[in-house]
């Protein structure tokens, strides 16, 4: 009877252990698309801010052409980006874009002074900055899921029920981003 008693009790115990760890998945499953949504906002939001932004510099650069172009078909591929990797890529050429944009208008010390100018390059800013955010999030996320999923035994149960790794959300790595940043006076 006390053998049978302890079958019990540890078919009991698998039976928790496998319902506790398959319910831990979904739920990082979750954040993790969560973080990805939060992201996607975050992106959008800056890709809406981008256009307003090009025609304030447009009035005062007007043969800076190359750059605009630069400036439009980056926003446009960000936004028809769809995968974890497309969006990275995008982000990047979008940040790189803005780059050049921001540094063109350093040579135009009355569009630094105007008001619209300042407002979007602050909102530019903010939005990066949550950008970041998300993306530390997500990639948290990210990393919990696929620590489960590659721990054992609870990739027995990831394996089992097709939870499936995910990508980082990374950034590009560029040598002038590594680099302090040089004051000058």
């Amino acid at each position: 009877m006390t053998i049978l008693y302890v079958l019990i009790a540890v078919a009991v115990v698998a039976v928790l252990w496998f319902v506790v760890t398959y319910n831990g998945f979904v739920k990082l499953v979750n954040r993790t698309k969560e973080a990805w949504a939060d992201i996607d906002v975050q992106l959008k939001r800056s890709y809406d801010l981008i256009p307003n932004l090009l025609e304030t510099v447009k009035g005062y650069a007007t043969h800076e052409r190359e750059s605009f172009e630069s400036v439009t078909k980056a926003r446009a591929q960000a936004l028809g980006a769809q995968t974890v990797k497309e969006k990275e890529q995008a982000d990047n050429m979008v940040t790189s874009a803005l780059k050049s944009l921001f540094a063109i208008a350093e040579n135009y010390p009355n569009l630094r002074a105007v008001e619209s100018f300042i407002s979007l390059q602050n909102e530019l800013s903010d939005t990066e900055n949550k950008i970041q955010a998300a993306r530390r999030f997500y990639n948290g996320n990210v990393r919990d899921l696929n620590t489960r999923l590659e721990t054992f035994p609870a990739s027995i149960v990831g394996n089992m029920f097709g939870f499936e790794k995910r990508e980082f959300f990374e950034l590009e790595a560029q040598s002038a981003e590594k680099e302090p940043v040089k004051v000058k006076f």
